[in-house]
């Protein structure tokens, strides 16, 4: 079994919590199945950060993790949550919401045909949210 582990550091530590329930507020068939807080005094967090949190979105499974130490990494839009669908309406209904408050929009949304054709779909867009992570939207046929 492979998952996505998405660890909230630097700047985005505290944020965590926030970010799965937004996500899991927009996607269909989604919740959050178990979060887990730090113990007090115990390294690598504090009481209101998630030592270790699961959550689905459209029934597939993440997990998620924060932690306050001095790390020299966060997200990287080199890796990114891929989002194919063949309902355009929930393709630009979920591009607008996480690229909305704060997000950046790094490839608009827009349809694909012909020359530019990155000849993976009919729409393309990749977005970062508030949060820091980077997402791709693809219509699919």
């Amino acid at each position: 079994m492979t998952t996505t582990f998405l660890t909230f550091v630097g700047d985005q530590c505290g944020k965590a919590e926030e970010a799965i329930r937004f996500y899991t507020s927009i996607f269909p068939n989604s919740e959050i199945k178990n979060i887990t807080k730090y113990s007090k005094g115990e390294a690598g967090g504090t009481p209101e950060l998630i030592k270790h949190g699961v959550f689905t979105l459209n029934g597939v499974e993440y997990m998620v993790s924060e932690s306050n130490y001095k790390h020299h990494w966060s997200f990287s839009p080199a890796v990114s949550i891929c989002i194919i669908h063949r309902s355009e309406e929930l393709i630009q209904t979920l591009f607008e919401k996480i690229s909305s408050n704060n997000g950046q929009i790094m490839v608009p949304l827009e349809d694909y045909k012909g020359e530019g054709d990155y000849g993976f779909g009919k729409k393309f867009g990749w977005c970062e949210d508030t949060y820091g992570v980077s997402w791709q939207f693809i219509l699919s046929d």
